[in-house]
């Protein structure tokens, strides 16, 4: 018996360990994309987005990745090019995402790469509140950092590269 409740304990406590654990989430849209042919539905970046791709690896270059997530375009994983991750999973939506972060990455650094149409939900998705209104068309420049505890998150936004917004 004594035996028993002592595995309990150690079980509960090991389990709070795990929800204590902080997840490190930098959620950024995709990099400029090439525009010239407007039947692309899946374009490269551009030589604009190319640029911002490295000075996004240069915004982010202490920060080590223990993965990083991409929707399954060419954009947002030539996004993710300049940074040094030896693992890119590819997601279809903000509920799987989330759920393959909180399966396998509690307490770890991610990345994730969206569209300017889903990464305010995917910070939602997370438990943060969108610091901003919408991301329109134009929108390249923008970074959230996410400290995620549990179904709650923090949510810290900042600009990266050549502003867009001049």
């Amino acid at each position: 018996m004594k035996k028993l409740i002592l595995f309990l304990s150690l079980t509960f406590f090991a389990s709070q360990f795990v929800v204590a654990q902080t997840t490190e989430v930098w959620i950024v849209r995709h990099a400029e994309k090439d525009k010239s042919n407007q039947e692309d539905k899946n374009p490269n970046l551009s030589e604009e987005g190319k640029i911002r791709a490295g000075d996004l690896a240069k915004y982010l270059k202490k920060v080590k990745f223990d993965a990083a997530f991409s929707t399954p375009y060419k954009r947002t994983h030539q996004t993710l090019d300049s940074l040094i991750i030896q693992k890119v999973i590819e997601y279809k939506d903000a509920k799987s995402l989330v759920d393959s972060v909180n399966k396998s990455y509690v307490g770890k650094t991610i990345i994730v790469t969206g569209h300017s149409n889903t990464v305010l939900e995917i910070i939602e998705a997370f438990g943060g509140k969108k610091p901003r209104e919408e991301l329109t068309d134009d929108d390249y420049d923008y970074i959230f950092h996410l400290s995620v505890k549990g179904d709650k998150a923090k949510v810290k936004m900042d600009q990266y590269g050549r502003p867009h917004h001049l």
